[in-house]
């Protein structure tokens, strides 16, 4: 058991705020109190000098790499710099994401991802993206590594992964044999994306076991006054959840917020989709056999074509509150509680709460990362204690 003062800081707990906390962290990496400091003795003090909040560690459930390293490296080193650059923005857990390749290929990166055990940021399972999707819309997934659905596949790359892949993204217009179902069934959450669907089959899949939207807006039927697709479909349901990428690139700040006022902030989880340029100077990168030129936030393929972001999880968090003027609460379940649902681990993080993983962030009053806690231990310090 160790006991950690953090002054000057407000904690949003699952409780409500708690100011110049101590937290008691037991040797499992678990929160055993909460409290304000009242004058008794701790075992380490973080003291940054300013005033600052404490959320609970981000959960990115959509991304390919970062720090130079992407999930398609198929590397144990790959991964170990994923991990290991990721509490730097305040993540605390996230789903390695696969990007449409060669089945050979695919197998070796979710084998890779499923085996590699390392320091930082958490892998809590494995985000398949593709290579079962519609050609019609692949952005910037390679063409000629895309497959029809098929369960016996699925179920190879499942094994490759231990079990492992907690999301798909697939195109629900193209389901066949009960793809989408028997997927659901196993406790894969069927996430639409890279679809042409229409509103109406949009709205079948939902039945079938389709419950959220990959990078909403992006690589899908848009909106229209005759056939209000995939964006209509999730607009007009009660429970599908979305993705959104709050970059201002993929989404501009205004669909952000009608997104925001449609949905509420508790059917929106905040990704980065990020690619191996993340944390990075401007220049030419790879992605999947594909130069990406990246510049400013934006990275793009030699067709203009967006491929993946830059973004980091810290800078959603803030954007998400400029862009729909959300408290810091819905910007909370926006980047670590949803994600936690959908991943069905809210039992032990998404939240501050006793019982659960001391998993942490520190943000100053622009939302620069102060320091990061994975399992109670300090993964990364942004500045002098």
């Amino acid at each position: 058991m160790k006991t950690i003062r953090i002054p000057k800081a407000e904690a949003y707990t699952e409780k409500g705020k708690i100011n110049d906390i101590v937290m008691s962290i037991n040797q499992d990496g678990k929160w055993e109190s909460l409290t304000s400091y009242k004058g008794e003795q701790v075992d380490e003090v973080y003291d940054y000098g300013t005033s600052s909040i404490i959320v609970p560690g981000f959960i990115d459930t959509h991304i390919h790499g970062a720090a130079g390293a992407d999930v398609m490296d198929a590397t144990p080193e790959a991964i170990k710099k994923i991990s290991a650059a990721l509490p730097a923005e305040g993540t605390t857990s996230y789903l390695p994401t696969t990007l449409t390749q060669s089945r050979e290929d695919t197998i070796r990166a979710l084998k890779n991802a499923a085996a590699v055990s390392c320091s930082g940021a958490e892998a809590a399972g494995i985000h398949l993206e593709g290579p079962f999707i519609n050609a019609v819309r692949k952005g910037a997934q390679p063409e000629a590594f895309i497959l029809p659905p098929d369960r016996e596949i699925f179920m190879e790359f499942q094994q490759a992964a231990q079990n492992r892949i907690k999301i798909i993204t697939t195109a629900p217009e193209l389901d066949k044999d009960q793809f989408i179902k028997t997927l659901s069934r196993q406790g894969v959450v069927v996430s639409m994306g890279h679809t042409d669907a229409s509103y109406s089959e949009a709205a079948v899949s939902f039945h079938q076991g389709v419950t959220q939207a990959t990078h909403f807006f992006n690589g899908m039927r848009g909106f229209h006054h005759r056939d209000l697709g995939v964006v209509g479909a999730v607009y007009m349901s009660k429970e599908i959840r979305a993705e959104l990428i709050a970059d201002g690139v993929h989404v501009s700040p205004e669909a952000a917020e009608y997104t925001y006022k449609q949905l509420g902030a508790e059917r929106i989880t905040l990704i980065t989709d990020a690619m191996r340029a993340k944390g990075l100077s401007d220049g030419s990168y790879q992605l999947g056999g594909q130069e990406v030129q990246v510049t400013g936030n934006q990275a793009v393929l030699k067709d203009g074509t967006l491929a993946g972001s830059v973004l980091k999880m810290n800078e959603a968090f803030r954007n998400i509150m400029q862009f729909t003027g959300c408290s810091i609460e819905e910007a909370i379940m926006m980047t670590s509680t949803n994600a936690a649902e959908v991943l069905k681990i809210e039992d032990i993080k998404g939240s501050i709460a006793i019982g659960k993983d001391a998993d942490f962030t520190m943000l100053d009053k622009a939302f620069n990362v102060l320091m990061t806690s994975v399992k109670g231990e300090v993964v990364y310090q942004g500045g002098a204690s």
